[in-house]
């Protein structure tokens, strides 16, 4: 039970990070795929991100 609490707070970490990587893509010029885009992917990962790491949360509570 460690190790899948383990591997779920690395996917929520993860796609934090790509958030975070789509989120300062937006800043810099001439980026494609456009903006638009780029700030749904980051909303989207760091949504899923979130949900792993509360869903990490709750199983590591319950251990």
């Amino acid at each position: 039970m460690s190790g899948m609490t383990a591997g779920i707070f690395t996917i929520g970490a993860i796609l934090i990070a790509g958030g975070v990587h789509f989120m300062l893509a937006i800043k810099r010029p001439g980026v494609y795929p456009p903006k638009y885009i780029l700030k749904k992917r980051a909303a989207t990962l760091a949504a899923g991100g979130i949900v792993f790491l509360l869903i990490g949360v709750i199983m590591h509570s319950f251990r």
